[in-house]
């Protein structure tokens, strides 16, 4: 055998296989082959941080078998994703193998691409392995290290993490906000009114009341409201101001690995972790590039290639002059990457479900699809008419907007994008000095709304904002607070359990400096630097353990014990009568007694919800799979196997 291709997955290999033929051999490691071990730290402190790697036990089979092949391949070639991760691996496969391997470089696997890639091999770029490193090392010391003092605190069976502690913070502190907001009530005066030369029905449009001589009006209550309204009764009603302007709307940029999994999570429902691996399947049958990425890089060939479709199948009119470009807001772009784009822009995804792929492979890509063509499309074109309106000393508007050229909006209809839009109106013909007819005024009461709690979507901008995680860390993380029990999620919301808020506490309390916003993001910094080669990383970790060492002996001995919290049930234990408690257990939350360890009584859940199981007509109860995600079931379980992530709706 001349030459062997190591990737890490089947899919990839097959995919690959298409491209390459018979002349190369292209095996699977299956993701990792080395890593620090489960059952101890595995970073010898006392000789500069060195890592003690291992195989790990289900992989050595693997393993074995790379080496055999190897050793009768001439040219070994190294195809691992093109970050650092996929780098770390290719310098894990070459130590474990022994020999030097020609690294492979492709962002699509597309036959053009991997002809490219291996008709230019470079060495494997020890930079960008030691920023892994020193990711994975640091990682390992504040885990390893905080868990006892965790489990001797607070309670047995914890563990820490430097970004997920970061993210659960976010969230407690929000939560925090969210009970102690106090809600402050305002009314909303809306006019509807009609042009009086306006004989036909429906021509009517509705004005919203701002301001009283000139200055901003702020109704506090009814009794305010009822005042403005009777003044309004009686007023003359004319066009005082009309204000017309064409505003342009510029697309958005092509997906990176955060703003793809907000789109994701705001558009389709998916979690962050769901998004990546049906982005990875997708990458891996070659229709999209790499899915880890913050940039907005687009080759030129897929430019070209967009270009061509959008001036053959939308119109010459939707394609702009030049080609867009677009310039990510982050200081930390990692490496040469494209952004998220389909790697066959005639691809559109009627054709994915004969590849093997489900619907949900199906609706993501379609959602990369859209972003990508749209990204090089005309700005849309909008006509927007305010209209100021004079009633006594009062002065109302209304907006109303007209699509006069659609743009990259074609692609979308009325589904537009993630923001949301103004309430506009189609306004009638109006001129100034008009006089306008009073058809009812309608005030309604509101009330101030707490900011809103975290949804994933929400979580994943934040954290990007900061400078905190890096495209290969925002669904890990998501996943691990919840796994942890630290958070669980209502209706898409992140919610603090009474464990993360003591976690929390503590980490905050006794390790400021660790668990700071601007800290965790320094330290993003610092792993890029050591990838462009400007910071040594085994340094880095020494600056940052030394004083954390110190920190970690100084609590041990002088932090109190934290009492977690328990919620108690409107419910008695059966045996004993005492309340029963809610606790966490493995598998989530059950019932025990407070009586606990002289009556061990536990029992199921069960959080009733207004709604019928539509299958037997029992009542829906809140349960939690063993990651913490919330789903609706049959309280009549087992007998009844219904299940459903929504709340079914009663009929």
């Amino acid at each position: 055998m001349n030459n062997l291709v190591i990737v890490e997955s089947p899919t990839k290999a097959r995919t690959l296989q298409k491209y390459l033929g018979s002349e190369y051999q292209i095996e699977a490691s299956m993701g990792h082959i080395r890593d620090l071990p489960k059952s101890e730290l595995g970073v010898d402190i006392e000789h500069d941080f060195e890592p003690q790697y291992v195989i790990p036990r289900d992989k050595r089979k693997s393993v074995n078998e790379l080496k055999k092949t190897a050793e009768a391949a001439k040219t070994l070639w190294l195809a691992t994703d093109p970050d650092r991760e996929g780098e770390a691996i290719a310098w894990h496969i070459t130590q474990i193998l022994g020999r030097e391997g020609s690294r492979v470089v492709f962002h699509e696997i597309t036959e053009d691409a991997i002809k490219e890639a291996f008709k230019n091999p470079r060495e494997i770029n020890l930079k960008l392995v030691d920023a892994q490193q020193a990711r994975r090392v640091l990682d390992r010391l504040v885990g390893y290290k905080l868990s006892p003092l965790l489990w001797y605190k607070v309670k047995k069976g914890l563990s820490a993490g430097r970004v997920q502690s970061v993210a659960l913070r976010l969230i407690v502190e929000r939560e925090r906000e969210v009970l102690a907001f106090k809600a402050v009530e305002y009314w909303i005066i809306e006019v509807e009114l009609q042009a009086e030369r306006v004989k036909r029905e429906g021509e009517s449009f509705t004005a919203t009341l701002i301001e009283q001589n000139g200055k901003k009006l702020e109704i506090k209550n009814k009794e305010e409201a009822d005042e403005h309204v009777k003044n309004l009764e009686t007023a003359d009603y004319i066009v005082s101001k009309i204000t017309q302007k064409e505003l342009r709307r510029y697309p958005y940029p092509p997906f990176t690995t955060s703003t793809l999994q907000q789109a994701a999570a705001n558009r389709l429902g998916m979690s962050a972790k769901k998004t990546m691996m049906l982005a990875q399947n997708l990458y891996e049958h070659g229709l999209i590039t790499y899915m880890r990425t913050d940039s907005f890089n687009i080759s030129s060939q897929a430019i070209g290639m967009v270009r061509d479709y959008i001036a053959r199948f939308l119109g010459k009119s939707y394609l702009p002059q030049a080609p867009r470009a677009y310039k990510s807001k982050s200081k930390n772009v990692q490496e040469a990457h494209e952004a998220i784009r389909a790697t066959d822009v005639r691809e559109k995804g009627e054709g994915l479900r004969g590849k093997g792929l489900n619907r949900d492979h199906q609706r993501l890509y379609e959602l990369i699809w859209k972003r990508f063509v749209a990204c090089q499309m005309s700005e849309a074109v909008v006509d927007q008419t305010v209209v100021d309106v004079a009633a006594a000393d009062y002065t109302l508007r209304v907006t109303g907007s007209v699509i006069k050229f659609d743009g990259w909006l074609k692609l979308y209809g009325k589904d537009v994008d993630e923001r949301e839009d103004e309430k506009k109106q189609v306004l009638p013909e109006l001129s100034e000095n008009e006089v306008l007819k009073l058809l009812q005024l309608l005030p309604t009461q509101h009330f101030t709304e707490p900011p809103p709690r975290y949804n994933e979507a929400s979580l994943i901008k934040k954290l990007e904002e900061l400078g905190i995680g890096r495209p290969s860390t925002y669904a890990p993380t998501l996943s691990t607070i919840q796994d942890r029990f630290y958070v669980e999620r209502k209706e898409r919301k992140f919610f603090p359990t009474a464990l993360g808020f003591a976690v929390c506490d503590f980490l905050v309390k006794n390790f400021p400096d660790v668990f700071d916003y601007s800290f965790t993001a320094q330290m993003e910094n610092e792993l890029d630097e050591i990838a462009r080669g400007e910071r040594q990383w085994r340094s880095t970790i020494a600056s940052f353990y030394e004083p954390f060492e110190k920190k970690l002996e100084q609590t041990s001995k002088t932090a109190e014990r934290v009492k977690v919290a328990v919620e108690v049930s409107d419910k008695k234990c059966p045996k004993c009568g005492k309340d029963l408690v809610i606790r966490i257990g493995k598998f989530g939350k059950f019932l025990a007694c407070s009586g606990f360890p002289d009556c061990k009584h536990t029992e199921a859940l069960e959080e009733k919800v207004n709604a019928i199981c539509p299958d037997d007509g029992g009542d829906i109860v809140v349960r939690h799979t063993r990651r913490g995600k919330t789903f609706y079931g049959c309280k009549n379980w087992p007998g009844c196997k219904f299940a459903s992530w929504t709340k079914p709706k009663n009929p």
